[in-house]
């Protein structure tokens, strides 16, 4: 499977990479960033060190927006820390970002692979999803689809009462991408939100006997520090990785095909995923929303995929 990740590292985001490049299935083509977690110039150094602790500087590293399309920018400091890697302290990376724009890299790598051959893991705002598609409509008939971590359905909002963080940041980006046509798969809080990174998981992360493994249990540890706190549980959802982890093992996950609209123009209730789950209108179905997640399966696939870096 040939993907592109279009993030914002973010401890979450880089357990995606890693898993990515720990996995044979996938071929990892670039990593593009976005403003979101963190502002566009430390999301992009992230996974420059993301990728040198894989030992995969051959990957290219393509700089995106650096805001949304109208909004002013919203970061998560308050989460990720004010690098977005707290909890570890990684050297400098090894290299500066392959020249040329994200979005630019995008429409290339689509453009130059057959119809239907790349799929996009969008793990961050989706900014340069809408404005790749702006500029070369004829990439909705080329990308094979976008799996993407966004929106909530019964778990409503992480960052306003209504609003999904990635969704929320960029919501005209959002409706954009959602309005396409592109084949869509979401990874909603609803799922994100049942897989807690307990102690003991994180535990046996840690345990894993290359230096990967405590690593990524210690920037679990600080980022879900935060969350664990404010919904009462033993540890804070999961978010990013269950993109590609669908890709590896989709019969962890059940959902359905649905309509997925995207609130741009209320005050109240702006970047609310509104999720037709019932079926009540005869809106297209959009989307393939998932809800229910196979949990211990979930924890098994990243201790051996981490395993194996």
């Amino acid at each position: 499977m040939k993907i592109i990740i279009d993030t914002d590292p973010g401890q979450d985001d880089a357990l995606t990479i890693l898993l990515a490049l720990a996995s044979p299935e996938i071929e990892l083509l670039g990593v593009t960033t976005v403003a979101g977690n963190v502002p566009v110039a430390q999301t992009t150094e992230n996974a420059l060190k993301t990728l040198d602790l894989a030992g995969r500087t051959d990957i290219p590293v393509h700089a995106g927006a650096d805001r949304p399309l109208i909004r002013p920018g919203v970061t998560a400091t308050h989460v990720h820390g004010k690098t977005g890697f707290e909890g570890v302290d990684l050297p400098p990376p090894s290299r500066e970002a392959t020249p040329g724009h994200a979005v630019d890299f995008i429409i290339r790598t689509v453009m130059e692979n057959p119809p239907g051959a790349i799929t996009l893991c969008t793990i961050g705002p989706l900014t340069n999803i809408a404005l790749a598609l702006a500029k070369e409509p004829a990439l909705r008939e080329r990308i094979g689809q976008i799996v993407m971590m966004s929106c909530a359905f019964s778990e409503v909002g992480n960052i306003t009462p209504t609003g999904e963080f990635n969704i929320y940041v960029d919501p005209h980006a959002a409706r954009m991408v959602f309005d396409s046509g592109v084949k869509i798969v979401v990874f909603p809080l609803d799922v994100t939100h049942q897989l807690h990174t307990s102690k003991a998981r994180l535990d046996r992360i840690e345990a894993i006997p290359n230096r990967i493994g405590p690593i990524v249990a210690a920037w679990l540890r600080f980022e879900k520090r935060f969350e664990a706190t404010k919904y009462g549980t033993d540890g804070g959802p999961l978010h990013d990785p269950n993109t590609v982890l669908w890709l590896l093992k989709p019969e962890l996950y059940r959902g359905r095909q649905v309509n997925v609209e995207i609130e741009t123009d209320s005050a109240l209730t702006l970047g609310m995923s509104v999720v037709d789950w019932w079926g009540i209108t005869d809106k297209k179905k959009n989307a393939l929303f998932i809800r229910e997640v196979d949990v211990d399966g979930v924890y098994d696939l990243i201790v051996d995929r981490l395993s194996a870096l």
